[in-house]
């Protein structure tokens, strides 16, 4: 999980998302990084500033097909998106 570094997730946040995640969460995870890794890229590259907040609270949608993933947040004026995002990542279950 050490590649989530590269998006500011402290070690401390990696170490409680394994602790509180299941074995084969963090296998599959592992096993998808560069699915991860571009879906992270994604909301990194629209501005979202709270990467590790959404992860963590929402990693299983980080594994979602890349095209799926951006569909979903497409849908929306990024600007007003991020913004909501950076008040209440709980918005994620409703995209």
């Amino acid at each position: 999980m050490k590649f989530l570094e590269k998006f500011g997730f402290e070690k401390k946040d990696i170490e409680a998302l394994k602790e509180n995640s299941t074995s084969a969460l963090i296998k599959e995870l592992e096993a998808h990084k560069k699915l991860v890794t571009k879906n992270l890229e994604y909301l990194n590259g629209i501005g979202v500033t709270n990467l590790s907040e959404i992860f963590i609270n929402y990693h299983d949608m980080f594994l979602m097909d890349n095209s799926n993933f951006v569909e979903i947040f497409n849908k929306y004026e990024p600007a007003s998106l991020i913004e909501k995002l950076a008040k209440d990542v709980r918005i994620m279950e409703y995209l």
